[in-house]
């Protein structure tokens, strides 16, 4: 049953016809927090809607027709959704971009929206655009929120300059439900990227259907860290908190985000795996350090509430170990909770997999982890657990509308009203991606369980097929590897090779450690390639990898100290690794690693 205060797609309309709605049902109520001039500030609904009339104001002097495109490269901050929702009531279809992004990315995807508008955020960002300014000559208008010092373009101008001092919010153009609101261009990881039309219906109904599987209600908080450039974030972290009148606090930034947590408290988290990771090590290392006996209470807690779960799911039986649940709870979990923010009702985790072992800790430790499985190509979600029928090592199931169902070589196949219009002038792409019946092939594998819980099992391009013919997960086997502290990123590579090897990425902190009891200096550089270090890692890696079949074997490893970041072009803004561009980086010392075969 619809609670009271959620706006459907059918009282929406469109995107902005959501936000409308929500301004006018509750104006006086907090919409946003931020960080700004040293102090959390906020913003109510009607503050929105009148911020929202002095961008659509600006925009509508630009001479711009219904359907043209415009870009924003903004951080997570309330002015994302502010030029995101006059865009649209203008007509515009709006198309985001990473702030990290390289220069000669943004330029091509610019170009290829024939994006006539860029809002920007810092100065910072503009010295970074002027590099390929002359491959934008199509965007006739660039928008800093910041202002820009020593300006020698007469097409940019400053936030302050640009919009009115007040302005009242005009009735939207008509718009279809139908019709494309968004191109968002996929990160991937091999390959230009490729521009994702979605309509209004397409995320309208997306985030009105994850209802059904995590209740969001109206008194809750976000804290939102995801770029809202990502689907994942976009839908679950803005329209649909709009659609129930949550409250979205921004996030300063990654690295402020623990501390943001204990200054916000939230209720609701939607992350990717790597946040969970992170917490997950930090757990890992204090216990390593700490006392045999604080381990062993860790442990028994961890357990205990696992059991609890599995019995309150009516999956495990009642046990008298339960009886210990408030003292352990006390001891143990509240004390990490607290870390979060104490207030967590539940975690959404998607993007990628999440590692079994590490959503067993935290559902263990009482915080609801449900995991969900998308793509930006479906807007992006397929499937989820719910909080009364979770499956913490499957990606749940399919939500409301979206059919799902296994195509050759167990292909998941969607189709559904989130399945894209297709890629933005690239009918081969789409073609090859959704067939003449509508469904589209995720690329992903999996298999789907007797109670309708899907399982990943792989990617069918990310399969390594060795010169022997064997077949490899490579991520499976990552994450294996992975659960060994010293290793903060690694790849699997072995393509029509004879055996596989791993590429490495040390932890800075472990790595000193490790080389210590190795009897190696580990600031010299040959300390990497040592036979004492390179045998005893093939050792720790042997140890992670030993529930994989025998030809999963990996035979030599390189070991490097320098992080794949965004920045360095070696990651996706999702944290996905980029194994063609890893693999072209280090295209030498793989060649070495296989020498003398």
């Amino acid at each position: 049953m619809q609670k009271p205060d959620v706006i459907s797609p059918e009282q929406a309309g469109t995107l902005h016809g959501l936000f409308v709605e929500r301004v006018r049902r509750t104006p006086n109520k907090v919409a946003y927090r931020y960080f700004f001039n040293n102090s959390w500030q906020e913003y109510t609904w009607g503050q929105m809607g009148q911020e929202v009339a002095r961008w659509q104001a600006a925009l509508s002097k630009e001479g711009l027709k219904k359907g043209d495109r415009v870009a924003i490269m903004l951080r997570n901050c309330p002015q994302w959704v502010m030029f995101d929702q006059a865009a649209m009531s203008l007509g515009l279809v709006v198309v985001p971009l990473y702030t990290v992004d390289r220069p000669d990315n943004l330029a091509y995807i610019v170009n290829n929206a024939d994006a006539k508008v860029l809002c920007l955020e810092t100065a910072e960002q503009w010295q970074a655009l002027r590099t390929v300014r002359d491959q934008l000559s199509g965007v006739v208008r660039f928008v800093s929120c910041d202002t820009v010092r020593d300006n020698d373009e007469p097409r940019l101008k400053s936030a302050t300059e640009y919009l009115p001092a007040s302005a009242e919010l005009q009735p939207a153009v008509p718009v279809d439900i139908a019709e494309l609101a968004s191109i968002i261009y996929t990160s991937g990881t091999t390959g230009k990227p490729k521009g994702v039309m979605l309509s209004h219906n397409n995320m309208l109904s997306n985030a009105h259907a994850a209802l059904d599987t995590f209740t969001v209600r109206a008194d809750d908080l976000y804290l939102s860290f995801l770029p809202l450039s990502h689907t994942f974030e976009r839908t679950c972290g803005y329209y649909l908190a709009i659609m129930v009148g949550a409250t979205v606090a921004y996030a300063r930034s990654i690295p402020q985000l623990s501390e943001d947590m204990l200054i916000i408290k939230p209720t609701i988290m939607v992350s990717v795996p790597r946040i969970y990771e992170r917490v997950y090590a930090a757990i890992r290392t204090k216990l390593e350090e700490a006392p045999p006996l604080k381990g062993k209470l860790f442990h028994l807690a961890v357990e205990t509430g696992w059991a609890r779960f599995l019995h309150q799911q009516g999956r495990g039986p009642w046990q008298a170990t339960f009886l210990l649940w408030p003292i352990l709870q006390k001891l143990v979990a509240q004390k990490i909770l607290d870390k979060l923010g104490g207030r967590l009702r539940v975690a959404i985790s998607g993007g990628a997999a999440l590692a079994p072992e590490i959503s067993r800790v935290f559902v263990g430790l009482g915080l609801a982890v449900v995991q969900g499985f998308g793509l930006t190509e479906t807007s992006p979600i397929v499937t989820g657990n719910s909080l009364e029928n979770n499956f913490p090592d499957s990606v749940g199931q399919p939500i409301r509308d979206v059919q799902i169902k296994l195509g050759e070589n167990n292909a998941l196949l969607v189709k559904g009203p989130n399945v894209m219009m297709g890629y933005w002038n690239n009918p081969e792409a789409t073609s090859a991606m959704i067939d003449a019946d509508g469904w589209l092939n995720t690329g992903d594998t999996g298999h789907i369980s007797e109670t309708g819980h899907v399982y990943i099992t792989g990617r069918i391009k990310e399969i390594i097929v060795m010169s022997n013919g064997e077949k490899i997960p490579p991520t499976d086997m990552e994450i294996a590897i992975l659960h060994d502290p010293l290793f903060d990123q690694v790849m699997v590579y072995g393509e029509a090779r004879p055996y596989l090897v791993v590429l490495a990425v040390l932890n800075h902190e472990h790595w000193l450690q490790f080389a210590q009891e190795t009897g190696v200096r580990p600031d010299m550089p040959e300390a990497l390639t040592d036979s004492r270090v390179q045998g005893k890692i093939l050792k720790r890696i042997a140890l992670n990898l030993r529930e994989f079949p025998g030809y999963a074997k990996v035979n030599r490893v390189l070991l490097l100290q320098e992080p794949w970041s965004i920045e360095n072009g070696l990651l996706t803004p999702t944290l996905k690794i980029k194994r063609n561009k890893v693999t072209e980086l280090f295209a030498e010392e793989i060649k070495q690693l296989y020498e003398g075969h």
